[in-house]
């Protein structure tokens, strides 16, 4: 393009006062406030890694539990205070990266997946690539506007958080009252389980997601705060029992959702006329 082309935009000269204050731009406390929360969660998993190289696996876990907490405050309180960024969601999967990827992978490979070192650390590391390529899809999703409505109910693939929540479920028997013993010939069991849940996590099969919820009925909030509360206690006093039973529960919701995946994609069908 020459010189003299019209599509070419003057170059604007700008003052000192106008370059500091594009350097120095105040940012409302409505975007620093998510993203000091993400960056709290990364700080949670961080001191998971931190206890687990210490061998205290009971806080580490508990530290994880925290980054998944956060992490699904994090966006909320973004959508609520309209202080959704771009800088923010890319922060938000770097920090799930390392929360819901690589705290859970070494936290497991300290404990157990070690007693077979090459095999079990290809299982972490296979966990942790898994978590990778699911944010990777999940930002690259998350901008298809030819995406189907209905489709935002679920995820595609087992979610990071709730990945890294129940790929735990070995350690979760360890610390509880079954004390499942973290040997050698149970290694091979974990090393299986850790690969499932990975595969689970990069895999295309539909989770529901629970963003699109209504709101509760009058009538039942009362009895749902009620079981919030005993939920909260029993985790406070069985925390890792408490944990077994989410974690199969979730599991179990996968049938389920995949069957309700189904359905409204054939309904979809059946609404969409023949070329």
């Amino acid at each position: 393009m020459t010189d003299d082309s019209p599509f070419e935009r003057p170059e604007v000269e700008l003052t000192p006062l106008e370059r500091r204050r594009l350097r120095f731009r105040r940012i409302p406390i409505r975007i620093v406030l998510p993203n000091l929360v993400t960056l709290l969660a990364l700080s949670m998993g961080l001191t998971a890694i931190r206890y687990a190289v210490e061998g205290k696996f009971e806080m580490a876990v508990l530290a994880v539990m925290a980054a998944a907490v956060l992490d699904g405050l994090d966006g909320r309180l973004a959508r609520a205070l309209k202080g959704a960024t771009r800088f923010g969601a890319e922060l938000d999967s770097l920090a799930d990266f390392v929360d819901f990827g690589v705290a859970p992978a070494l936290l497991l490979y300290f404990w157990a997946l070690h007693e077979i070192k090459n095999l079990g650390w290809f299982a972490a590391l296979a966990f942790a690539i898994a978590c990778a390529l699911r944010l990777a899809r999940f930002n690259v999703m998350a901008e298809d506007p030819a995406r189907p409505a209905w489709q935002s109910q679920f995820f595609v693939g087992m979610p990071s958080p709730a990945g890294a929540v129940t790929v735990l479920l070995p350690l979760y028997l360890h610390l509880s009252v079954f004390e499942l013993p973290a040997s050698k010939m149970l290694a091979p069991v974990y090393i299986l389980y850790v690969l499932a849940i990975a595969l689970l996590m990069a895999s295309p099969i539909p989770h529901f997601s629970g963003k699109k919820l209504g709101r509760v009925p009058r009538d039942l909030m009362i009895p749902l705060l009620f079981g919030f509360g005993a939920l909260l206690l029993l985790l406070a006093t069985y925390p890792m029992e408490v944990l077994i039973v989410l974690s199969l529960a979730y599991l179990a919701t996968i049938p389920i959702s995949l069957r309700r995946y189904r359905a409204l994609a054939d309904a979809e069908k059946e609404r969409t006329p023949a070329a």
